[in-house]
């Protein structure tokens, strides 16, 4: 498994030994410690903190870890209690839900969030919605942090068997609601892929708040219904996460894709579920944490395995492929990306779930495109590059992503005019988007072109991409 926990001594964290590695962020001693008193390997530590075996090894051969993002994942990771976590440096989680190996009276209930029922995540999930809709400056100012999704993916693989999803309410809810929330979704996510996620994420949020909170809460379904519309909901919450996404609000993207994750957990959709730690990896690795991106895409592949679906088995391979790329690892991307070719070739198509419908043979060629844009492999990026661009045409904002990477890769082949004609094809796609991705990669373009302004295409470039997007500051 590769979240599980470790059954750490409850006295462990007070040993003077362990006080004294924890104030000299001295993590390999603390790993050293885990190990000797609860008999744990390498291996079954990185599984329980986020962190590859080969890294686990580095850190107790002497590595110091000083990335506050692998910290949190180690803290959390472990379960430490709050006085630990401050000796580590770290801010307490006081109201924050504490893992299984934390303290508790022996005999009782462990209060780990995979104990929550499907009630509590509906209610969360909805209370999301109201404050989006009520308070929305508060939650488009909520931070982002990658350890923020770990909780999630550790209550995906270690939750008791979904409850029942049934309840007595006050109105029936039947196949016909469930059908119209996923018409609303597919509207949705239509719109999304022509005009980008600004373009109608409030009222995505406003039918969840408005027209699905009372459905979910106040309903009368028997458990067949009740898993199906969980399912539905869960996949509207997962749009409004993306849409949040591409507007580069990532700490409200991230709330939404937690409680997306929570309720396909609830409906016990493992196929959806590997969609959402998916889309979890593509947000962490597309920000930079590249570690992160890697262990939430081999969990959507872990996921998708147990699903049966072999191409969300190659969704997540590609994701994680990308995650390598971007931290320079070409022989992990490489061996990815095989095994991603190897597994769609296996593939059925003929029985997609309807939200896979991006998933061709275009999508592929620009993740792999990116890939060996990352890897500074710029030929074999521009072959992959230009056969994305052999796509559906209802994809405006995919295709302006396309054009933008072709661009770039022509632009750091020193090709300046090539990349400034191929870049006002983008830059007339991204004017008709609200994406603030669509507008990063033109930005990026611009940047990577500004050695080369002297010429008189690419000086006319700038100039309308300035024109279109503001002068930048």
């Amino acid at each position: 498994m590769l979240l599980d926990h470790l059954r750490i001594p409850d006295d462990l964290w007070s040993h003077e030994n362990m006080r004294t590695a924890l104030g000299t962020r001295d993590i390999g001693a603390v790993f050293r410690l885990l190990a000797r008193h609860t008999g744990a390997s390498q291996t079954r530590i990185g599984a329980a903190v986020g962190l590859e075996q080969g890294y686990i090894s580095r850190i107790i051969a002497g590595r110091k870890v000083t990335s506050i993002d692998v910290l949190e994942r180690i803290a959390d990771g472990c379960g430490m209690p709050d006085e630990a976590r401050m000796t580590l440096g770290l801010a307490p989680r006081r109201q924050a839900y504490r893992p299984v190996m934390a303290s508790r009276p022996p005999g009782g209930q462990s209060d780990v969030p995979a104990n929550r029922s499907w009630h509590d995540d509906v209610r969360a999930a909805a209370q999301l919605w109201k404050g989006d809709v009520n308070r929305r400056d508060m939650l488009r100012q909520a931070a982002f942090g990658s350890a923020g999704y770990t909780l999630p993916a550790l209550r995906w693989f270690t939750a008791a068997t979904p409850q029942p999803v049934a309840q007595e309410g006050r109105r029936t809810v039947g196949q016909p609601d469930i059908d119209t929330i996923r018409e609303v979704t597919a509207t949705y996510r239509r719109l999304d892929n022509q005009y980008g996620g600004g373009h109608a994420r409030d009222n995505v949020v406003r039918y969840l708040h408005h027209e699905v909170t009372p459905l979910v809460t106040e309903g009368r379904y028997e458990p067949a219904t009740g898993s199906r519309l969980l399912a539905a909901v869960a996949e509207l919450t997962q749009l409004a996460g993306w849409q949040a996404y591409d507007m580069a609000e990532h700490g409200r993207a991230q709330r939404y894709l937690t409680h997306a994750l929570d309720l396909a957990r609830a409906a016990d959709d493992a196929g959806l579920g590997a969609e959402i730690l998916a889309a979890m990896s593509h947000q962490v690795t597309y920000l930079g944490h590249t570690a992160a991106g890697v262990d939430l895409a081999r969990a959507a592949r872990q996921t998708a395995q147990r699903a049966g679906l072999t191409v969300l088995t190659a969704e997540a391979l590609v994701m994680e492929a990308h995650a390598h790329a971007a931290a320079r690892d070409e022989r992990a991307c490489a061996t990815a990306l095989h095994r991603a070719e190897q597994a769609l070739d296996r593939a059925d198509r003929s029985s997609d779930p309807q939200w896979l419908g991006y998933f061709d043979e275009a999508y592929l060629s620009a993740k792999f495109g990116h890939c060996f844009h990352a890897l500074g492999q710029h030929q074999q990026a521009e072959r992959f590059a230009v056969r994305s661009l052999r796509m559906d045409e209802r994809y405006v904002r995919g295709k302006a992503f396309n054009l933008a990477l072709l661009a770039t890769i022509h632009a750091r082949r020193g090709e300046a005019d090539r990349a400034s004609a191929i870049g006002a094809q983008a830059l007339t796609l991204t004017t008709q988007l609200r994406s603030a991705r669509a507008v990063r990669y033109l930005r990026d373009l611009q940047t990577h072109l500004t050695a080369h302004r002297h010429r008189p295409a690419v000086r006319h470039f700038i100039t309308r991409v300035d024109a279109a997007l503001g002068r930048r500051r």
